[in-house]
Parts: C-alpha cells; structure tokens; sequence
C-alpha cells in the first residue's frame, strides 16, 4: 500500500472576487518522493540566482525570472513520479445555486470531491494539504475531510489520512500547484498581459499538447484536465 502526499490549490474559488473563472489543482506524489523533490527545487532555485527561501507563486513571474519558471515546468514534465489534476470553471456567472438548494460553499466542496475523486483509491493512503488562504481555512480543512471521507467510505480515516493546511511559502510542490493552476487560469481568462507568463503557458501546451481550455481523458495520467460546465438552463448541478 502506497502512501501519496497531494497538493491542492485553489484561485478565483470564492464567490464575488471579480475572477471570472475558477481554477483547483492537485499535485501529487508518493510520500518517499517529497523530500528529495523539495531539495530539488531549491537548489533548481539557487541555480537560478534566487535565494532557496524564494516563494514561487504565479503572480510573482517576470521576465527576470522566466527561465527559472521555465526549468521549474521543465522540472515537473521530467518527473514521471509528479503528477497534476486540475479542474476548471470556466464562467462562474453562470452559477446557479439557489435552483439546487445549496450556496456557493456547499458547491465549492462538491468541486473538490469532483477533483480529487480521479485520485484517491481506497487500496492507497492520501494525505492532503491545502494553502492557508483565509481565517476559514481551517473550518474549510475539516469539512473537507468530511465531505472526501465520506464520499469513498472512508469512515475510519485510514484511506485519507489527513487534510490539513500548510504555508505555501515552506513547502515546494504547493508552490508548483500554484504555477500550474496559475497558468491555467491565465489561459481561461483569454490574458495577454505578460510575455512571461505568455512563455510559461506555451512551454506547458508544448509539453502536453494542450489548449489548456478542455477536458482531457480521465485516464491522462500526467497532466489531466477537467473543465466542468454549468447547466445554464437549470443551474450548476
């Protein structure tokens, strides 16, 4: 039995935050592998004249710092043990909560069921963390566990370990979910605001033959995409 450590992450997931689109992600490993990872990546920072401490984050791409984000991308294409789940929702405007009785928390969990249940088996043990984003973070934390326990039978919590919250500043491969879902959501929002980040989200379709705007097949291992549609008739579902 294996044991994953998977990272999520999470932007424009709230309500009213002006981003039209919503972006999860979820990058995993086995738990042997995060060590040596971590080390990887830092030093990949210092090789790049950044300080091992730097935080990677999508917001923080510039043009002094493309080909270091350009080798971190390169880092995870290279590494069939890292894999990466994301799932997208292209326009939240078309959220109708109120016709399926629930309010955009409730939705919000019913997401990230839909992202992680392509990863977590019951033959394997999980644990997830989650980015520190808000005062609720750790509310959020427990029901999520709840709701994913739940949802495999999981009563016991042996299949999920844990869900729980760390700093993104202090663990590398959160950092790497924030790049991925970054660009992602970039691509979504039909942005053309950086020749950076332009450079990153062609390096990432040239390595997965992707638009970035589709589902792939639930059985894409590596990099695997799931761009979720409301029903605009009857609400989101």
């Amino acid at each position: 039995m294996t044991t994953y450590n998977v990272y999520c992450d999470e932007s424009g997931h709230l309500a009213n935050d002006d981003q039209p689109n919503m972006v999860l992600g979820a990058l995993w490993t086995s738990t042997p592998n995060v060590r040596r990872f971590a080390d990887e990546i830092r030093a990949l920072k210092k090789q790049h004249g950044l300080s091992p401490q730097f935080e990677v984050k999508w917001t923080k791409v510039s043009p002094g710092k493309t080909d270091f984000y350009l080798a971190l991308i390169d880092f995870f294409f290279d590494r069939p043990e890292l894999r990466f789940r994301a799932l997208v929702v292209p326009d939240k405007s078309k959220l109708n909560h109120a016709a399926f009785g629930q309010d955009h928390d409730t939705w919000y969990y019913k997401m990230y069921f839909s992202l992680l249940k392509a990863i977590i088996a019951r033959d394997h043990k999980f644990r997830i963390y989650l980015d520190i984003k808000d005062t609720r973070s750790a509310a959020k934390m427990l029901k999520l566990h709840e709701v994913l326990s739940n949802s495999v039978y999981d009563f016991d919590k042996r299949t999920i370990e844990r869900v729980q919250t760390v700093r993104s500043h202090e663990v590398e491969l959160l950092q790497l979910t924030d790049i991925l879902i970054g660009a992602i959501q970039y691509v979504g929002r039909g942005a053309a605001t950086s020749t950076a980040k332009q450079r990153l989200v062609r390096r990432i379709q040239e390595r997965t033959g992707l638009t970035l705007q589709k589902s792939t097949l639930i059985t894409e291992s590596k990099f695997n995409l799931f761009v979720w549609r409301a029903q605009e008739k009857f609400g989101e579902g």
